[in-house]
């Protein structure tokens, strides 16, 4: 089983965050990429994970969150 892991997104679920400035300067402080993931940002993940590209990918965790986890 494969995964992608995103990291910040704006989203309904997350709207308190990006409208507090004080937060949403801590958060892109440690986003290296320095915005907020969209959701066109996983499409390439998906579409690997689900082409014959990853065959023989197995058991991967793959981060789509700009860099943050490298942090």
């Amino acid at each position: 089983m494969n995964a992608i892991a995103p990291g910040y997104f704006e989203t309904n679920n997350t709207a308190a965050l990006p409208s507090d400035d004080a937060r949403a300067q801590q958060i892109l402080a440690r986003i290296p990429a320095g915005r907020w993931c969209r959701p066109s940002d996983l499409a390439g993940a998906a579409v690997f994970l689900a082409s014959a590209a990853s065959d023989y990918v197995h058991g991967i965790l793959l981060p789509v969150d700009g860099r943050g986890l490298a942090r």
